[in-house]
């Protein structure tokens, strides 16, 4: 075997090797589902179970929540939670001080947990007035014209 015989014997082992399948990362996916007993929550929690790298299921009926943790992808556990014909959003909320403007329009949800505000995207502005700007100038104190009271 000579120098054209191993090139080939090598590149043959090279190109049979299998190309590793990337591993998934632990996940944990939380969901808001509307729920109303406790049979809703061991359904939910029955199906959640059935999904493929799923480690462990908890769900809370006061909060409407359902959190997936495991091997799995929010896609499939969303699609599944889906299959128990309830309504089924991804958790939208997040503790208030992680949000830049908690107190934008978009944010506030009184069906919130406490000290939770909407998930809002980076875009959402605070719309300001003119009216807004003329009352902190009214008491402005580099307005020599401002309310002296205090």
């Amino acid at each position: 075997m000579g120098v054209e015989g191993t090139l080939e014997y090598i590149s043959d082992l090279l190109s049979s090797v299998k190309k590793k399948k990337k591993k998934k990362q632990m996940t944990t996916v939380a969901l808001k589902i509307r729920m109303d007993c406790e049979g809703c929550v061991r359904k939910v929690k029955n199906v959640l179970c059935g999904v493929k790298g799923a480690k462990s299921v908890d769900v809370d009926l006061k909060q409407q929540k359902a959190t997936v943790t495991g091997f799995v992808e929010a896609k499939k556990v969303l699609a599944a939670a889906k299959t128990t014909k309830k309504k089924v959003e991804l958790w939208p909320y997040v503790p208030y001080n992680l949000v830049a403007n908690p107190y934008v329009s978009q944010a506030y949800d009184k069906k919130a947990p406490p000290n939770h505000v909407r998930r809002v995207p980076a875009t959402a502005i605070i719309t300001e007035t003119t009216m807004d700007d003329r009352y902190t100038t009214m008491f402005s104190d580099e307005n020599p014209n401002a309310c002296s009271i205090m």
